[in-house]
């Protein structure tokens, strides 16, 4: 089973596109950051990592398009996939998402717009993938 759950805060607005065949997706990142004390200096650490989102279900995509903002935090339930494609310089790439389609994708809201607006919480911006990869 090729499932997926991870909890974190949208790096930024989500992207919503159209499709050649006229339907929707919604692109956004969300970033999860582990905390920890180091056994040997006692020392906090944190590591932040940045999930690419990638929804194709239309009851999803209207929730995303309505609520979901940057500092927004997610609970998203997808399969894991990477896909590979030909960059500019026709170089082949690759890029791993939690695709979100059907009846195997979970989108939860844990904050609500209120306090989404009335605080963002301190993660570092998304990195901009989207200038690479073609849709």
């Amino acid at each position: 089973m090729n499932r997926l759950t991870i909890t974190g805060y949208v790096g930024r607005d989500p992207e919503i596109r159209e499709t050649k065949s006229g339907g929707k997706v919604a692109n956004f990142s969300v970033a999860t950051t582990d905390k920890w004390k180091d056994k040997k200096t006692g020392e906090r650490k944190e590591k932040t990592e940045w999930h690419r989102c990638v929804c194709f279900s239309d009851g999803l995509i209207g929730v995303i398009e309505r609520y979901v903002r940057k500092g927004s935090h997610v609970l998203v339930e997808g399969q894991v996939q990477t896909r590979k494609w030909t960059d500019k310089d026709q170089q082949e790439r690759y890029t791993t998402e939690v695709v979100m389609s059907g009846y195997v994708s979970t989108l939860e809201l844990l904050s609500s717009k209120a306090e989404d607006s009335a605080a963002t919480p301190s993660t570092p911006s998304a990195p901009d993938f989207d200038d690479a990869i073609p849709f």
